[in-house]
């Protein structure tokens, strides 16, 4: 018997001070799980009552204080949860779980890797290189079924972004970071669900700057958010969409949540 199920993802960019939102969301939308990135909150202080209320009972969280952090809320077992260290320092930014029906669900927050594309004077873009780099290696060696999906700080195609021109090389959309991101997807043959149901050069953004006094007047969006599915699962998705009215609701994220609807 097919089983249907509604993934979503979404940064949340503190999750205690948009709970508002994120309740609102579940309740509209009941995704069957919810991936959870920038939640900025500790385990033992994140609001798993609230979520529990609506029915998300199965959690699995992976935090730190006031930075990072990833958590999958679930109406639906999950099991088998890793936590992949691809920073090499400790920062909370996987999780990842086994459904009952044997696919994986992997959710990431790759580093946005600070303001200058130079390793050499910013550290913290040395660490985002390197932190693909990692995820090249385990998704070389992947041996199940799965779906990955998160911020991934990387709008890859010209298309992605509000003007190829003025950000080619901005962090999130240089030629290096373009080229990892596009290791990594070869490394497992990733299927781009986004671009999978929206083929380039339709507009896709799930990212809008706080900068902008009018963040839709202005349009000024990037795909930063993904959602990939190893080969076998391609034709399991059925639809997917950005939601992205919630980017104009009360104290939002400067994120949008994806949706994308399977049947397994």
């Amino acid at each position: 018997m097919p089983q249907n199920l509604k993934i979503a993802s979404w940064n949340i960019n503190s999750v205690r001070a948009r709970l508002d939102i994120v309740t609102r969301f579940l309740t509209e939308e009941a995704p069957d799980i919810l991936c959870l990135q920038e939640t900025k909150v500790v385990d033992n202080t994140f609001p798993g009552g609230i979520f529990r209320q609506l029915g998300y009972n199965h959690q699995i969280l992976h935090g730190q204080p006031m930075h990072h952090g990833v958590a999958i809320l679930s109406k639906v077992p999950i099991r088998e949860d890793d936590r992949l260290d691809w920073q090499a320092n400790g920062e909370a930014r996987h999780v990842g779980v086994r459904l009952d029906n044997g696919i994986r669900l992997e959710n990431v927050y790759i580093p946005a890797g600070g303001e200058e594309p130079d390793r050499t004077i910013n550290p913290k873009f040395g660490q985002k290189l390197d932190f693909l780099e990692r995820m090249i290696d385990w998704a070389a060696k992947l041996d199940k079924p799965t779906i990955l999906t998160g911020d991934f700080n990387i709008a890859p195609l010209e298309s992605d972004v509000w003007s190829h021109k003025q950000l080619v090389n901005v962090v999130s959309h240089t030629p290096v970071e373009v080229d990892l991101l596009g290791r990594l997807q070869a490394a497992h043959n990733w299927v781009d669900i986004g671009r999978k149901f929206y083929p380039a050069p339709q507009r896709l953004y799930t990212w809008w700057s706080y900068r902008a006094r009018d963040w839709q007047a202005s349009d000024r969006g990037r795909r930063l958010d993904h959602m990939w599915v190893s080969p076998e699962l391609a034709d399991k998705a059925t639809a997917h969409r950005v939601a992205e009215p919630c980017r104009g609701w009360m104290r939002p994220s400067d994120h949008a949540p994806l949706i994308t609807e399977f049947s397994f």
